[in-house]
């Protein structure tokens, strides 16, 4: 059974004439209750208000917590991903430097080669121009030495 704040006010009590309660002091006895039983009221449902709002704001707070989680999972699959793709950007221009630089000394040793080359046939040549000029000179003397005698 619910007793309200107006049930106390009008409560009334058969009257006694001996040995009974002054209606007087009951009446204002049931004024203070039924005081007190209001503001016990006002406050309850002031708390109810406030445990929803309370509820509301925790079950936002939860909806907002998930969402940061959320997007922190994926802040850190982004950044996996942008290291990972950071990573095979290195490795690929490592591996283009270092073909490049096979190719830079495949070229440098190509035209050693042809250097040693062109230096072998150089010598050949000095060797040849040497002999030739050589029995140039031994024909020239053998010939003036044929002329003098």
């Amino acid at each position: 059974m619910n007793i309200t704040p107006l049930d106390i006010q009008q409560q009334q009590f058969k009257v006694k004439t001996f040995r009974g309660l002054d209606p007087d002091d009951v009446d204002a006895f049931l004024q203070i209750v039924a005081g007190e039983l209001e503001g016990l009221l006002r406050d309850n449902s002031q708390l109810k208000e406030q445990q929803v709002r309370q509820n509301r704001e925790m079950l936002d707070l939860a909806e907002k917590e998930r969402e940061l989680r959320d997007m922190l999972l994926s802040a850190q699959r982004v950044i996996e991903e942008l290291k990972s793709n950071a990573r095979k950007e290195a490795e690929l221009i490592v591996s283009e430097a270092e073909l490049k630089g096979e190719r830079i000394i495949a070229d440098a040793e190509r035209q050693l080669g042809e250097l040693k080359s062109r230096i072998e046939e150089m010598r050949r040549a000095k060797i040849q121009f040497e002999m030739g000029f050589k029995g140039m000179l031994d024909s020239f003397s053998k010939q003036l030495g044929n002329e003098q005698f």
